[in-house]
């Protein structure tokens, strides 16, 4: 395993702090106010064995492992009670992930869709999901006339996965929209 420095902490980097593997979701330099003391790291991570998101402050001078996380491509296929199962695309193998474990992600899948399995000492701990999904509106209000597609009000929607997120006034039931996995922001119509 090789190292990485506070300092060099970026995000989407895989980094093992107290030997636990994490995902950096979003890093902030600190710069201190009192003279003598160090710039302060603040992280966002989520652990990819139970997916808790944690903030974490760092001092720039610490170290980190860099944990070997290899990347598998894979497919979502169905939902059993809690368990989300999944075809490793290169193994040709079946693995299941629960729902606790996925989090926030499991609103963002849907059958046939394809991620990335991260496999950690030969093990999926993880998914790293593609930027941008696009999924269909199934409860939201009523569409209001004269209002364009411009428009920059929003309105609550449910999407297919349960997912409720801020659609643009114009959305209808059945409307697809595209959805960043990172935010949960809509970017529009797919």
């Amino acid at each position: 395993m090789s190292e990485i420095s506070a300092s060099e902490l970026e995000k989407k980097l895989y980094i093992e702090v107290d030997g636990q593997p994490y995902f950096v979701l979003d890093v902030k330099f600190a710069s201190p106010t009192a003279r003598g003391a160090s710039t302060m790291v603040k992280a966002k991570v989520r652990n990819l064995l139970n997916g808790a998101v944690l903030d974490k402050t760092f001092k720039t001078s610490e170290k980190f492992e860099v944990p070997d996380v290899e990347k598998v491509p894979a497919v979502f296929q169905y939902i059993t009670g809690s368990e989300y199962h999944f075809m490793d695309n290169v193994a040709y193998e079946e693995f299941a992930l629960t729902a606790e474990k996925l989090g926030e992600q499991k609103f963002y899948l849907k059958e046939n869709q394809e991620v990335l399995a991260l496999k950690l000492r030969g093990t999926v701990v993880s998914l790293e999901l593609p930027v941008y999904v696009e999924l269909a509106i199934t409860e939201t209000d009523p569409v209001v006339k004269g209002i364009s597609a411009s428009g920059r009000s929003l309105k609550k929607a449910k999407l297919e996965t349960g997912l409720e997120v801020q659609a643009p006034l114009y959305a209808e039931a059945g409307t697809i929209l595209r959805v960043n996995t990172e935010t949960g922001e809509v970017s529009g119509r797919a």
